[in-house]
């Protein structure tokens, strides 16, 4: 008599929308799907469960959702016993309207309670009906969780979730709670932890990182923490974000510059140039504020790459508060700049706000400021034609082309650097380290053709473990959101 053979393991695929946040939290859920015994979906596939990792931030989020749910119905008509679960910031926001507008999905779950993803499936199953749990507070720390991490060379750890601040135009606090600190402990435990694996770099990720330690009364923690981590063994980088310039200290520029596997990049938003227009989306701080950090961390670390967010037309700003804008874009020099045109956001005070300036207005502004970004851009990225950069081989970041046969990735401060591998580009895995020379700027990459100066095989370029798996047939054509 033979026993009955079980069932194959349940397959998964993951889709990612907005920050870094997201991009952490979905590689927590792909780590608990995975210990509850599902496996990743490979090449033309169709996965068991699709899981939407929403944004709410990004503009037509709900758009992109939609869309994607409607793309998917016919598929899981076509394959009884798929499920799809929505997650995320769009799903703590709008709750139980997905099922009524999707009632095929499964599972809706929100930001505070990723673990309870692989119950509510297994739940969804057996009830053979929709499952929605939303929790108003953080019950258990992401972190805390298991991981599937995708890349044996970078790491995100989370030191805080949450905001404390009540900017007019973001959505963020009322859907990922007040800010919760991680204690230092917990945090340099995990970096350490990644560093034993042959990670070689870790950023730091909060809503607001320079506020980290406002939970245990200590407002120099963060500097505390990037100094303990540059005590940790087999750490070559460290980067952060983000930051908000009301609470940047100059104990984290100086932690910053004597740190020595902290990278010397700085991404800060700004938002506006203008006074009056940062009043109004109550962002606490005012340009010269802002631009005196930033003379403060070129003093320190003359060769910091800084960029930035900036949103253009918000309600009320005029043509005067645009160019004060561009006046800071060119003063403060960035290497680069997320670029957003403002959109009204349900539930936040800017979208009650008057002032609501024209679509042809900002779209015009928009394209003004990219110019001005790209134009200031370049000039940085023009000054470091000649200089040797130390890269950090990416995969994503991909081939430039098959004719040159570039390969990519990044250097210390944050750029792209394109280079030529030559005779040694078959020997090159992601995770390796290079240096070369920079022989030509762009205002988004640099591109380096002439002969390694140094390869490094690291045990990140060992343990990679070739191609990614690419995403299933059934999702592509799905548009991304902008990271």
């Amino acid at each position: 008599m033979s026993l009955p053979t079980a069932p194959p393991p349940r397959t998964y695929h993951v889709r990612t929308y907005g920050c870094q946040m997201n991009v952490h939290d979905s590689e927590r859920i792909s780590g608990l799907l995975e210990d509850a015994g599902y496996i990743r979906a490979g090449d033309d596939e169709t996965p068991d469960v699709v899981v939407f990792n929403t944004c709410a931030v990004r503009e037509n989020a709900d758009n992109r959702l939609y869309g994607n749910l409607g793309h998917l119905h016919p598929v899981k008509k076509a394959h009884p016993g798929m499920q799809i679960a929505v997650g995320g910031c769009l799903a703590q926001k709008d709750r139980g309207d997905i099922v009524k507008r999707a009632p095929w999905v499964d599972v809706v779950f929100g930001t505070h309670n990723i673990g309870s993803l692989p119950v509510l499936l297994e739940r969804a199953r057996h009830n053979e009906e929709a499952e929605v749990e939303i929790l108003e507070a953080l019950e258990v720390f992401p972190s805390t969780l298991p991981a599937r991490r995708e890349s044996t060379y970078a790491g995100w750890v989370s030191i805080s979730v949450g905001c404390n601040n009540t900017c007019t135009f973001c959505i963020v606090p009322a859907l990922r709670g007040t800010e919760k600190d991680r204690r230092p402990g917990d945090v340099l435990a995990e970096v350490r932890a990644l560093a034993a694996e042959g990670v070689l770099e870790v950023t730091l990720l909060g809503q607001n990182v320079n506020s980290y330690g406002v939970e245990f009364g200590d407002r120099y923690a963060f500097g505390k923490l990037l100094r303990a981590c540059g005590a940790v063994e087999g750490l070559e980088r460290v980067r952060f974000t983000s930051p908000h310039p009301k609470d940047f200290t100059d104990d984290v520029i100086t932690a910053m510059a004597e740190t020595g596997n902290v990278c010397h990049q700085l991404h800060m938003p700004v938002q506006s140039g203008s006074d009056a227009v940062l009043r109004a989306m109550r962002r606490s701080y005012r340009a010269q504020r802002y631009l005196g950090i930033i003379s403060a961390v070129r003093a320190a670390m003359p060769d910091a790459a800084i960029t930035t967010d900036i949103i253009v037309g918000f309600p009320g700003e005029t043509e005067a508060d645009f160019a004060a804008t561009l006046d800071l874009v060119r003063e403060a020099r960035f290497a680069g700049a997320f670029t957003f045109q403002y959109s009204m956001r349900p539930g936040t005070p800017a979208a009650d706000l008057g002032g609501q300036v024209p679509k042809e207005v900002v779209q015009e502004r928009y394209d003004r400021l990219v110019a001005a970004v790209e134009e200031t851009a370049w000039a940085e990225n023009r000054r470091l034609v000649g200089s040797t950069v130390e890269v950090l081989v990416a995969v994503g970041e991909g081939r430039k082309d098959s004719a040159t046969g570039r390969l990519s990735g990044r250097a210390r401060d944050g750029r792209l650097v394109h280079f030529a591998g030559g005779e040694r580009t078959g020997d090159i895995r992601p995770g390796d380290i290079v240096h070369t020379t920079v022989t030509y700027a762009a205002p988004h990459h640099l591109t380096a053709d002439g002969p390694l100066l140094a390869h490094r095989r690291t045990r990140a370029g060992d343990a990679y473990p070739g191609p990614a798996t690419r995403t299933p047939a059934v999702l592509l054509g799905m548009p991304t959101a902008r990271p």
